[in-house]
This record gives structure tokens, sequence and C-alpha cells, in this order.
């Protein structure tokens, strides 16, 4: 009977959408960030459209008491992944309440601890994963205006979807009441808590724009937020439709998922993009940042209601991302970027056979090609064309979800343009096409020249050393400078020393740092010139320079130990984290390399974010140092919510233990370790 009750319930659930339209949510929120538990009382009305006899609504693992239907009690049960509510529902207004306690395995994080006064929690529902912290909808075409109330220690920010209408103080609990006015899926719901301090502007259009930080990285804001409010303002121009939220926040939080998640009127971002002056350089958060901004029309206006449309929305944001960040940096970036991308299309298109239109297909091609596609279409049927459709497609399917072809039809509308042959050649066939691309890169004199360039890869050097001179000493735009410097990659230095030096004057920290790459060992004749990269304004530029110099001549390691001794890089500690290690591997430098040891693993411990615990442990491997803590942080690491992390920990580990006394070491340690660390260290002891 289970199985079939389960058949039953799953045809019942693919019609739910057409038998019941949720229209609303509001919800009560308590947090627990010691149990690191959830739990609140959720109310949600919705209207019955026909005879149903299960409603189900996604939760996953939580607990449900006081379910009541219209203020009666109603029955229910739960599956481990729905709430199922059962009863012979007929047409007409309804609502339903509920209460719930979860504890969150994904989805809900919590960073750091109040203890340590670094706590940060927040959501990420990209997908269908909300419900694993919210009873919602894994299908995104149940649209519903959401309204948070999050309970939380008054000392800490609490930002969600939507305006706040009221901040209530209540003893050591503070009450943060957030509204929507406009329905959205479930994933873009959203929940960050943390010490934050904010700054605010107001676009052209009179939007709110909120941007979010730590108090501790106040000079920090100005670079990190460099260019928001023009972005703004430029992509409601350009989309021609207006911003359709009240308000707009950005926040940044520690170790992040991925870089950025366009939740709905509420954008999360990760920390690593929380840069100075110098670090914008390398790690400006531009693109990123207008990528999630037009995700708010496309995404979160319009929803793709399925995988395989999915470019509508990661396509669409990255090239309205492209072309803010054209309206920044010129047309000459945009075209650059646009060849780069055709360069790895076309590369990629060699082993990956997946084309956009499929659910299956990679992000590059949901991002990129898509974004390529746009292009093209964008240039085949005109600017004024191309607004129009885009403005109408957004005004006909607000807050619906959508496919390919409702994009076409209001293409047609506007353009005698074939769709049909435009989508089996871009959307359809998972090659890329070179031929039309090049003829649109064309447009651009630095592109033209960078094709050109491109048909010397092969040509020895003493056949194309003139043309490569005259371009890097041509005001070219510096990426087609910087393919000079890759064409030279395996030539000797003695041969292009001429056109090192001339790259080198052109002072551009790119060329500059791509030379930086360039030898496995920096000549000796290079050496001087090498040298002046240790001063340039690019804390990438200092990395690289730094380990090839100490690496390259070994009687001046100390002199560059001591040049760059207080160095810090980026807010991962690049450039300290490398000097120590090269510290330590340095005999007679420091005398006291206690000291040095104890500030190294520092860095890999609980304290930090993943991108400085991994280079930390990097460092400590290399070095072969192992203690307790060194042991604790390593298998600590094994249990990241962030997979790339919690893989590199794995994987160093089995490569350790491959030494008898190493395995010993480790298996003392994880004697006491925490149950889930333990679990996977003696999995990993008995491989």
């Amino acid at each position: 009977m289970k199985y079939i009750f389960l058949f039953l319930t799953s045809f019942i659930f693919a019609q739910q959408t057409q038998s019941v339209d949720f229209k609303s949510a509001n919800g009560q929120l308590f947090v627990n960030s010691k149990d690191k538990t959830i739990a609140g009382t959720i109310t949600y009305h919705f209207n019955v459209l026909r005879p149903i006899d299960t409603i189900k609504i996604d939760a996953q693992n939580m607990q449900f008491t006081n379910v009541k239907l219209n203020d009666k009690p109603i029955s229910f049960t739960t599956n481990g992944k729905q709430l199922l509510l059962i009863h012979p529902f007929k047409k007409g207004k309804k609502w339903v309440q509920f209460s719930y306690e979860a504890k969150p395995k994904q989805t809900l994080y919590f960073i750091g601890s109040e203890e340590n006064s670094n706590l940060q929690i927040w959501t990420q529902g990209q997908g269908k994963y909300t419900s694993h912290w919210f009873p919602s909808f894994d299908d995104v075409n149940e649209k519903v205006v959401f309204n948070l109330e999050i309970v939380f220690d008054k000392n800490y920010q609490v930002i969600a979807n939507g305006t706040l209408k009221e901040k209530i103080t209540n003893g050591n609990n503070t009450y943060w009441r957030y509204r929507m006015q406009k329905p959205m899926s479930s994933y873009l719901l959203m929940m960050a808590i943390g010490k934050f301090d904010k700054k605010t502007q107001q676009s052209t259009s009179g939007v709110p724009l909120e941007w979010y930080y730590e108090p501790k990285d106040a000079a920090f804001f100005e670079p990190t937020y460099r260019h928001s409010e023009a972005i703004f303002n430029f992509l409601e121009k350009e989309i021609g439709v207006k911003y359709p939220w009240g308000n707009y926040k950005q926040v940044p939080v520690r170790d992040f998922l991925y870089a950025g998640m366009e939740n709905t009127s509420a954008t999360t971002f990760s920390s690593r993009y929380v840069v100075d002056s110098v670090g914008f350089t390398d790690r400006k958060y531009t693109n990123v940042n207008a990528h999630e901004l037009a995700h708010q029309w496309f995404g979160d206006l319009v929803t793709a209601e399925s995988g395989k449309h999915h470019w509508l929305q990661e396509g669409f944001a990255t090239y309205y991302a492209l072309l803010a960040e054209k309206e920044l940096y010129g047309e000459d970036y945009f075209y650059s970027y646009l060849y780069e991308k055709a360069q790895q299309l076309k590369f990629a298109s060699r082993t990956d056979t997946i084309p956009v239109l499929n659910a299956k297909a990679s992000s590059l091609t949901f991002y990129e090609k898509g974004a390529w596609a746009l292009f093209v279409l964008h240039q085949k049927i005109g600017d004024k064309a191309f607004k129009k459709a885009i403005k109408n497609y957004l005004k006909k399917h607000t807050f619906k979800t959508v496919n390919t072809n409702d994009f076409f039809a209001e293409i047609e509308k506007v353009a005698a343009f074939d769709t049909k042959l435009f989508s089996k050649v871009w959307l359809e066939d998972y090659k890329f096409n070179t031929l039309e691309a090049n003829d649109l890169l064309k447009k651009n004199t630095a592109i033209k020249i960078q094709l050109e360039l491109d048909q010397y890869k092969n040509t020895p050097l003493a056949e194309k050393k003139d043309f490569l001179m005259k371009i890097l000493q041509s005001d070219v735009y510096y990426t087609v400078k910087e393919s000079v410097i890759f064409q030279l990659r395996k030539e000797s230095y003695e041969d292009i020393k001429e056109l090192l030096a001339v790259a080198m004057a052109t002072k551009n920290w790119s060329i500059r740092q791509k030379i930086a790459n360039l030898f496995p060992k920096v000549p000796e004749a290079f050496k001087a010139d090498y040298e002046t990269l240790l001063t340039d304004a690019s804390y990438q530029t200092q990395e690289i320079a730094l380990f090839q110099l100490w690496n390259s001549f070994e009687n001046d390691r100390i002199r560059y130990l001591e040049q760059t001794k207080n160095w810090i890089g980026f807010n991962d500690y690049n450039l300290r984290i490398l000097w120590l290690a090269l510290a330590l591997n340095t005999p007679n430098y420091n005398a006291n390399a206690a000291a040095l040891e104890k500030e190294l693993i520092q860095y890999s411990s609980l304290d930090f974010e993943a991108n400085t615990r991994q280079n930390a442990l990097e460092s400590l491997i290399f070095l072969d140092f192992f203690n307790t803590t060194v042991w604790k942080n390593l298998a600590n690491a094994t249990a990241h919510h962030l997979w790339q992390f919690s893989k590199f920990a794995r994987d160093a580990i089995r490569k350790q233990i491959k030494q008898e006394n190493k395995r010993k070491a480790l298996q003392e340690v994880a004697l006491d370790l925490p149950p889930k660390e333990r679990e996977i260290i003696n999995r990993l002891l008995n491989e």
C-alpha cells in the first residue's frame, strides 16, 4: 500500500498547481544559533480552483504541530520531504496555519559563533532547497507573496526579502518584519543575520538602495560597491522596465557557496569580493554585481518554467551584466570579453555535446553561450527591435514562468526574423558557430587585430617578431597585447627580451601579470625588471612575483622577505600566508620560527574563511608541519559545507596517511573529534 500511496500522491502533486493557487505566506521565525535549528509558525493563504483531497507543501525533515485549516484542526502527515494536508478541499479561498521545527542539513548555514562575535547565519535556496529551512514549494511555477518576521538577538542585523516595515525590540530579542508586495518563486526566499552596517543610496527612479558590510570592512566599502548605483540606473534604463521590487539590498557573507545569489530584492554575495582599492584590480565585484541585479528581472520577475529554459535566466543575466560593463569600461572591454568566451566555448564544444536548450547543460553553456546567443540576436534585429521585444516579454509575463517560445513570440512581433533557424544554430546545436561569431567580432578594431594575431600561433618567432612588436608598441586594447605574451611562453628570454621590455613599459598591470607567469624560473638577466613587479598595485601579481623571485634567487631570499614582511593581501590573507610559508622555509631568516608557525596554524583554524584556511593548510602540508592542532583543523575541513574545501581536505588526508607515522597520529587525534568529523576520518582511515 505504501508504494500505491506514493504513486497516487506524486500524481496529485503534479496536478497541484492546476488545482490550488497559493497566494501569500506569513511566517514568524525563530533561529537558534547554538542548536543550529529554526522554528516558526507559518500561515498560507490559497485559492482552491477545483476540488482536491491532498495538498502538499515541500518540507525537508521537519516536525509539525498545530496544523489548522481556517482555524480548525486538519489531518496531516509527513513523508520526510513534504507536509501533506489531507482534507476534502472544495473550491474557494482558504488559509492553513502550522508550527514547525527543523535542523537543516543544508541551505541554512551558521558561520562563526556568538561567543567569538563573528556569527553569521544565511540561506541559499537556489534550485529547490528553500524547503530545507522554510516549508515552501520546490516547483518554481508556484509563486507566492512572502512576508517574514524574524526574531533574533537584538545585537544583530537581520536582512530578508522586501521592505522592513517594523523593527521591535523586546528584551534581548528584536522582531524584524519584512513585507513583499509581489509574488516570487520559493527558491528566491532569503534571510541573512550578522553584525552589519549599511549605507544607502537612491536610484534615479527613486528606488531605495541598501549596501551592507561588516563594521571591520568599513574602509573597503567604496571599492567593494564601486559603480553599484550606476549599474542599477543603467540596467533599469537599458531593460526598459521599472525595477519590479520595493527596494534593493546587497549583503556580503562569509563562506558563501557561490559568487552571488539573486534573491528577490536582496542579493547575497561572497565576502571574497570585499576588497580595498588594490584588491579591486584583480577581484572586482562589478560583473557579479551587475549579473545578480539583472536577475531581478530575468529570473525573479519572469522565471524559467524548467531547467531546459535556464538560459532565460543565466544567459540574460550574463548578457545584461556585460552591457553594464560596456557602459562602464567601453566597447573594447565588451568585445574582448565576447572574444574570450567564444574561445572557451569553441574549445569546450570538442567534448561538451549538450546544447543550451537542455536541463543538463553546463554553466559555461547556460551563461556564456546563452549570452552569446543574445548578442547575436541583438545584432541581427537591431537595438530598437531588441529593446522593444525585451520590454514586451517582461511586461507580458510579469510574475509568471516562461519558456523559450514565449521569448521568441515577442521577437517575431517586432522583427522578420527566423527564430527557428536561430534556435537550431545557437540553442539546439552544441557546436559553437565560430564563423558567425568572428564576423560580428570583427566590427571591433581591437578584435580584428586579435583574430589576425591568432593566425600566428604556430608561426616561428623570427617570422612574427616584427608583427608582435608592432602590436606591443601600438595603442591597441591591452587584451591583444596579453595574447602576444601568451605566444611567447615557450621562447627563451634572450629571443624575446626586446618584446618583454616594451610590454613591461606599458605599465598595464594585467599585461605585467601575464609576464610574471611567463617563466618557470626568472632569468638572471631579467631579474631587475622582474623585481619591479613586487610594487605593482595588484595582490595577485605580488603573490606570483614574490614566489617566483624567492624560488629563482636563493641568495636574495632574505632581502625579498624583508621587503614584503608587512604584506597582507586580499581579505583571505593570500600574501601573508605565502610570506609565512616562505619565511619558515628560509634557513637562518627568523629566529622566532615558533611564532611564525603559530600564526600560520591560526589561519588554518575555524576563525577564518575556507579560502584562508585552505591556503594555510596547503602551506603547512608543503612545510610538512603537522601537530595535533593542524590535524584537527584539517579534519574539521572535511566536514565543511563548501565541497571544494572538504574535497581538498579529504584528498590531502588520503595522501598523508600513506605514511604510517601520520596514519597513527591521525588515529589518535580522531578519538577527540566531534562525531561527524570522527566518522569521516575513520572512513578515510579504513579506505
